[in-house]
């Protein structure tokens, strides 16, 4: 009896080993419960196979959410992350911009907010996949799509293209990126399972053999998980490269739109790469929203048919600086700082009822609770903030700025500065001599907007629209004065190439072109901000004053900082820098009306407050607890 006893508890233990291992496996690939960090054994992969994904040959899923880490403060990662698994998804998407990481060519940066390696790590910690998105090129209503504008020293490049001087300044790049991620790929133990090759090229498609440079390019580096493109539906078939699985970009799920895919791509899984949750603002329009009920319908019809999507955007955040892109359809329109895009979170991560109404349906979907979504952080209102001091922009320029003499304009790009690597960002100023007044003509030249000043005597603006003005005539030689803003290169779009800021051809005074300038580089980066801290001639703000002037103050905080939100009615068109932090651009059009103060950004105490204002300031700022980014317009 011993002996056929223990045959049938080893057949019984057995056999419970068995139940117990299919278990782990059923629940192993359950998509959404498999983690970066509880998945052992990898071989295979992200696959595809009879029109579904396969991760180590089971069923997998892919519910995505895009974030960016360069737009969201370091500190707010995980929060953002931990809300996205109690949304119900179980991957992340971000795009590489190529332009933090890369501001200056062949010094890279990897550091602080721009860590990425941090970043991935943090994903697998939080039991999130990830698809990235390396581009080169990015699109993201970012400024030049992520490409670096120091490109655009050379006249003849061809950005996205097999061009020399663009694939050589690639390579470099993607040589520095890939040490980064390469460790970071699933089969080697890490979160990403998937890489996209470039982004939306179907609707650029200069260049037959671009594309498979590109795929080319991460498989050389390393690159082993699976290969996607991205494209709206016109594009779809201009970009695809042969290896790679074509994913679609839409907002509404028009008839027969995902079934489209089968004629570019046969037995292969549907996915949307970007599912867009809400769109983005520009400069005098509305604050566009998108209805959550018909997102989560459509999000519902999505995901009815089998198909894998990535909510683009799960969290926008900010574009912080002067990072924002712009479009040029009909005109040119630059993007507002804020990137909220309408989206599943807001802009300082709070919930939304898109948030809640996916949660819901996600819920259903996998049949089991999900994680509780983490506490809200508060938000502070501080109050009236004054600004007390003020220096004009003439008075800094001796102390703190060594001009750039040239016969001829210069544009922002080819200026001889951060070791031959031009301006990328911010302000350019031109000075030169004139004599008598008259008719000062543009031909276009100016981008994106110039403030005109003869000695400082405010004349007026010259722009795309406005390409001419009348100079007063008066005594002697006169000082003319042209403060030209980059608003933000086009991200989107066949004009990349000619995204070159500042002055870029000649400027005629009485058909005469303008010759002898100085030029002062006005990039506001964090060194000239802290010298501005020191520099002689503060003044008390008097009771009326315009700009070009700085201006600043101080907020004192007791407890502990929280998130607030700056709103400066009053001011007219400028940029706020709070402890050295650049926050962004303000203009009294709209629609934003409040900027996104993070609070991992202040302290305890003192924390200063400097405002450029080009023209018109007021006196004081109000920190408030609530945004608010203008009038409403649903996206049609």
């Amino acid at each position: 009896m011993w002996p056929c006893g223990g045959r049938r508890q080893r057949r019984l233990g057995a056999a419970a080993l068995l139940l117990f291992v299919v278990w782990l496996l059923l629940r192993r690939f359950n998509w959404s419960e498999l983690t970066p960090l509880g998945l052992w054994g990898r071989t295979l992969g992200l696959q595809t196979e009879n029109s579904q994904f396969l991760l180590e040959g089971m069923p997998f899923r892919i519910f995505g959410g895009s974030m960016h880490y360069f737009r969201v403060p370091r500190e707010y990662w995980e929060d953002r992350m931990l809300k996205m698994k109690a949304c119900g998804l179980n991957t992340l998407t971000t795009y590489v911009p190529w332009n933090l990481h890369e501001q200056q060519r062949g010094k890279f940066d990897f550091s602080q907010n721009l860590d990425l390696e941090a970043f991935l790590s943090l994903a697998a910690k939080n039991g999130l996949w990830v698809i990235l998105r390396p581009g080169p090129y990015i699109c993201s209503e970012w400024d030049l799509g992520g490409l670096p504008s120091w490109l655009l020293q050379d006249p003849e490049m061809q950005l996205r293209t097999t061009y020399k001087g663009f694939t050589e300044a690639v390579d470099a790049y993607f040589d520095r990126l890939m040490r980064v991620v390469v460790p970071l790929q699933y089969k080697r133990g890490g979160p990403i399972i998937a890489v996209q090759v470039e982004n939306e090229y179907g609707s650029y498609a200069k260049d037959p053999n671009y594309m498979t440079y590109v795929k080319m390019a991460l498989l050389k580096r390393g690159i082993v998980e699976l290969l996607m493109t991205s494209d709206n539906k016109n594009g779809l078939s201009f970009g695809l490269v042969e290896g790679a699985l074509a994913t679609v970009n839409f907002q509404k799920l028009e008839p027969g739109l995902l079934k489209y895919l089968d004629t570019v791509q046969r037995d292969q899984p549907k996915m949307v790469m970007e599912y867009w949750t809400g769109w983005f603002d520009n400069w005098g329009g509305p604050h566009y929203v998108f209805d959550a009920d018909e997102m989560v319908t459509t999000v519902a019809s999505v995901l009815k048919t089998g198909a894998s999507i990535n909510l683009y955007m799960f969290h926008g955040g900010t574009n912080f600086g002067f990072m924002n892109g712009a479009l040029e359809a009909d005109e040119y329109k630059s993007d507002v700082t804020s990137y909220d895009y309408d989206a599943v979170l807001t802009e300082a991560g709070d919930y939304t009822s898109k948030f809640f109404k996916l949660r819901q349906l996600f819920s259903v979907i996998i049949g089991h609770p999900l994680p509780l979504p983490p506490m809200i952080e508060s938000k502070a209102s501080y109050g009236a903030i004054l600004l007390h001091q003020y220096i004009s922009l003439w008075d800094v320029l001796p102390s703190l700025l060594q001009p750039i003499k040239s016969e001829f304009p210069v544009n922002m790009e080819n200026l001889h500065l951060n070791d031959s690597t031009g301006q990328s960002y911010g302000y350019v100023l031109y000075e030169t001599v004139i004599f008598g007044g008259g008719q000062l003509h543009t031909r276009n030249h100016v981008r994106d907007r110039a403030q005109v000043f003869v000695n400082t005597v405010y004349v007026g603006e010259l722009d795309y629209n406005t390409v001419e003005l009348f100079i007063p005539e008066g005594q002697g030689f006169r000082q003319l004065k042209l403060l030209v803003e980059n608003r933000g290169r086009v991200n989107y779009g066949l004009a990349l190439n000619e995204q070159r800021k500042g002055l870029v051809g000649d400027v005629f005074l009485n058909k005469t072109p303008l010759r002898n300038f100085k030029i002062y580089s006005l990039e506001m980066k964090p060194a000239f901000m802290k010298s501005l801290q020191q520099v002689s001639g503060w003044s008390s703000v008097p009771d009326y004053f315009v700009g070009p002037a700085f201006f600043r103050g101080r907020l004192w905080i007791e407890q502990q900082p929280q998130d607030t939100f700056l709103k400066l009615q009053g001011w007219e068109k400028g940029v706020v820098f709070v402890n050295g932090q650049n926050l962004g651009r303000y203009w009294k059009i709209g629609p934003q009306e409040t900027l996104y103060l993070p609070g991992p950004w202040l302290k305890k105490g003192d924390n200063e407050i400097v405002i450029f204002e080009e023209r018109t300031a007021g006196r004081i700022i109000q920190s408030v607890d609530i945004p608010y980014l203008g009038r409403t317009q649903y996206v049609d």
